[in-house]
C-alpha cells in the first residue's frame, strides 16, 4: 500500500527555473531585469522545491492520512509560489527583449493557471477518505492523472522568459539557480527516488541528488511511478 501511494506522487511538477549556459555580456537592461526578477523568484523556487520534497518524502511509508496533509499543504505551498512568482514578473516590467510585453503578460497569465490548478489539486486531495485505503489510493491516482497536465503549464509558464539572451542573462542569476530542498528526506525503504534539488533535468524524475550544474531539459512528463535516477535531478514552481 505505502509504496503503491508512494509511486503515485513519486512524480510531480516543478516549475524549472534552472538555466543552464552563461554568454558575454547581454547589457545592462536585460541583466538588471534577470536580477530584479531573480531576486523576487529565489523564495518562491525554494518553496516550491521544498513542497515538493515533502510530497516525496511523505508518500514513502506515511499513513494515508499523513499524506494527505502532507500533499494538500504542499500543493498550496506550490499555489501561493506560483501566484508570487508571477507578481515577480510583473514588478519586474516588460523584459527589454523583442516581444518582451506578450513574454511578461504570458507568463503572468500562465503561473497563475497553473497556481490554481494546483489548489484544485488541494481540494481533490482534502475531499479523500484516509479511511477507505483503497479508495484513498484510487484518489491518489487521480490526483497523479491531474499533475500530468499541470506538469505541461508548469513547464511553459516561463519557457519563452528562459530563451535568447532574456534566459541567458537569468541564468547568471543566483535567484534563479536550482536550490536544494531545506526539507531533509527521509531514509527508508521506499521505491520512490531519493529527493534531492529541483532542475531542469526532469519534472517527472526530480528529486535525486545531482550535480547543481545539470543542464538537462525537463521531460515534462508525470509519473505515476518511481523512475530511475538520471544523470542529473516534485516545490511548489
Amino acid at each position: 500500500m505505502n509504496k503503491k501511494l508512494a509511486a503515485v506522487l513519486s512524480g510531480g511538477a516543478v516549475l524549472v527555473l534552472a538555466l543552464s549556459g552563461c554568454s558575454e555580456d547581454e547589457g545592462d537592461k536585460v541583466g538588471d531585469w534577470a536580477k530584479t526578477f531573480c531576486d523576487q523568484a529565489k523564495p518562491q523556487i525554494q518553496k516550491r522545491a521544498d513542497a515538493h520534497q515533502i510530497i516525496i518524502s511523505t508518500a514513502a511509508d506515511s499513513k494515508p492520512a499523513e499524506i494527505q496533509a502532507a500533499d494538500s499543504k504542499a500543493f498550496q505551498d506550490i499555489a501561493n509560489a506560483d501566484r508570487a512568482l508571477a507578481k515577480a514578473v510583473e514588478s519586474a516590467g516588460v523584459p527589454p527583449v523583442e516581444n518582451g510585453q506578450k513574454i511578461q503578460q504570458d507568463a503572468i497569465r500562465e503561473l497563475n493557471a497553473t497556481a490554481v490548478a494546483y489548489e484544485g489539486l488541494k481540494k481533490q486531495v482534502d475531499a479523500l477518505d484516509p479511511t477507505n485505503q483503497q479508495k484513498f489510493a484510487d484518489g491518489l491516482q487521480s490526483v497523479a492523472d491531474g499533475l500530468t497536465k499541470i506538469e505541461k503549464m508548469d513547464q511553459d509558464a516561463l519557457s519563452k522568459l528562459e530563451e535568447g539572451e532574456l534566459g541567458q542573462a537569468m541564468a547568471k542569476q543566483p535567484g534563479c539557480q536550482k536550490p536544494t530542498a531545506s526539507v531533509p528526506p527521509k531514509t527508508s525503504g521506499s521505491a520512490s527516488p531519493q529527493p534531492g534539488s529541483t532542475s531542469s533535468d526532469s519534472d517527472s524524475d526530480s528529486d535525486s541528488g545531482s550535480d547543481k550544474g545539470s543542464d538537462a531539459e525537463p521531460t515534462g512528463k508525470a509519473s505515476t511511478k518511481p523512475s530511475k535516477k538520471t544523470s542529473g535531478t516534485k516545490t511548489e514552481e
